[in-house]
């Protein structure tokens, strides 16, 4: 860990550095944890790429193998802890990755997905004398015919160098796996706007000390640390900052973390804004949150009657960042400029400038509707891992990209997003690409055609429905029957939660479906210029 961590541990030797709802554990703990993670990390040959993956629930573990990957110079590659073995193995494979870190949930699937993609090194932890134990050291055959080696993460710690890694480590930026415009999950590494960089380990630790929140106190991580985000919370670590991970989000028990742990700052979902509201209002009463200074929120629209709701309760501590993983933050706004602009998504920040483009890519006054694009002034733009076409693709012009959105700027140069014209769904901060369900519903015997569209979800923000045109004279499939099917072949977020049959879906005669057109019924409200 950096000197000035270490030195916390010695000031400060009876605080408790990282918690979830199992370990605690202090500075001089974690410290050692991340010293022994990051010099077996260096003493192995991680490939050209220097490329591990991370498969696995939250926790304060979870936090050790990303932080010791970062202080070995490893590019980390945080993996959606949801996804069956082929999936996982597709980004192992893609990323480069020579080891996987699972947890006891992600074991058997990281294992099956480590051979799959000819890894031979799996690092996994769990309850003490359970499965993370277990086999430890044992080989069994991989894809490649080469020796697959489960190792506990205690023993891999145990026979580490606790020594501090040397400092000239260079900082790699992990590489995040996102649906962005295509079904198949795209690389790319966290841009400079979301890594804090730097020549080497000290930099970047004295760059992550300059951040917003490294200026807080404790910080709670709410999200999955698959997430960019949480990912950038659980570096505050770095940065000295005391930090509690949630397993999985329940409101009540993110109120009560707050207040039991003075929380300061935190990053969040709409969806969670909406449990939250959801409990009762003695429940609600119940918790002190007065400690709050830094709320940051991000992943979806939030609806303009929710967020009001939260300033009322929770104050003037909410900045909302509009982005994605491939670019960062492209918009900001804070809470007051919010309560004077409802529902925007906040001003430009650098480097990106807003424009608002019609057909034509010519661009259109304030107040007009149209396509939303973004100027990055540096040049860089969207990056795609080993995928230049898709990286061009993603552009109308040097370092001018979309994230697929129809909007309007108004005078103040606020930007308000109103449509996508892109197909994704986000739904709980989640990417959904509708094309994989469609792949796998179409193939059903009584479907003759289907399109996915998002539709509004009060807690979700919105979620997947299916428009199935069923076959002439078969029985017409049930929605029961449609859903179970998808399930039975894909990862369950990325299904439909709903089932509509339709006579028709508007095809056209080049096979173009108008999705625009079939969103515009389930959302009324949307906002307009």
């Amino acid at each position: 860990m950096p000197e000035f961590a270490a030195r916390r541990a010695v000031s400060h030797p009876d605080e408790v550095a990282l918690r979830d709802t199992g370990d605690a554990l202090r500075w001089t703990q974690v410290d050692d944890a991340v010293n022994r993670a990051a010099n077996a990390l260096l003493a192995r040959t991680l490939g050209p790429s220097r490329r591990i993956a991370v498969f696995a629930e939250n926790s304060a573990t979870t936090a050790l193998a990303h932080l010791g990957g970062l202080f070995a110079g490893a590019s980390n590659v945080p993996t959606n802890f949801h996804l069956t073995a082929p999936e996982a193995a597709y980004i192992f494979s893609d990323s480069g990755a020579e080891v996987v870190f699972v947890g006891p949930e992600t074991l058997d699937r990281g294992v099956e997905a480590a051979r799959l993609a000819g890894i031979d090194t799996v690092v996994a932890w769990g309850p003490p004398g359970e499965r993370a134990g277990q086999g430890a050291g044992q080989g069994s055959d991989g894809s490649d015919g080469s020796a697959l080696s489960i190792v506990s993460w205690d023993d891999w710690l145990a026979s580490a160098d606790p020594s501090p890694p040397p400092e000239s480590v260079v900082p790699r930026a992990p590489m995040i796996y996102t649906s962005g415009t295509t079904g198949r999950p795209k690389g790319t590494e966290q841009p400079p706007t979301l890594f804090a960089g730097g020549a080497d380990m000290a930099e970047h630790v004295a760059a992550l000390g300059k951040s917003r929140f490294a200026s807080m106190g404790n910080h709670l991580v709410v999200g999955p640390m698959y997430h960019t985000g949480p990912l950038s919370g659980m570096r505050l670590l770095a940065a000295g900052i005391c930090t509690v991970v949630m397993r999985r989000f329940d409101a009540e028990a993110t109120l009560a973390a707050i207040a039991e742990h003075r929380i300061e700052s935190s990053l969040m979902v709409p969806t969670h804004f909406v449990r939250l509201l959801a409990l009762a209002d003695d429940v609600k009463a119940r918790y002190d949150v007065s400690s709050l200074r830094l709320v940051s929120h991000t992943g979806s629209a939030c609806p303009v009657e929710v967020k009001r709701a939260m300033i009322a309760w929770w104050g003037p501590v909410f900045v909302e960042a509009y982005g994605a993983s491939e670019t960062g933050t492209t918009c900001q706004i804070t809470s007051e400029e919010w309560l004077a602009h409802p529902g925007s998504v906040g001003r430009p920040i650098a480097p990106f400038e807003a424009l608002v483009l019609d057909d034509d890519d010519q661009p259109v006054a304030p107040g007009v509707e149209g396509r939303l694009f973004f100027r990055d002034i540096t040049g860089r733009g969207i990056v795609y891992h080993n995928d230049p076409v898709k990286s061009a693709d993603a552009h109308i012009a040097p370092g001018v990209f979309t994230l697929g959105e129809i909007g309007f700027l108004d005078a103040d140069g606020f930007v308000y997003i109103t449509d996508r014209f892109s197909d994704m769904v986000v739904s709980g901060g989640v990417n959904v690409y509708p094309a994989e369900a469609e792949q796998v519903l179409v193939t059903h015997p009584a479907v003759a055609d289907v399109a996915c569209i998002g539709v509004p979800h009060a807690e979700m923000g919105e979620e997947l429905k299916a428009l199935v045109v069923p076959v002439d004279g078969l029985p017409e499939p049930t929605e029961r029957e449609l859903l179970a099917y998808c399930r039975e072949r894909l990862t369950h977020y990325k299904c439909p939660r709903s089932v509509e049959i339709v006579a028709d879906i508007g095809r056209t005669a080049m096979g173009k479906v108008n999705k625009r057109v079939l969103r515009a019924p389930f959302w009324p409200d949307r906002p307009s210029p």
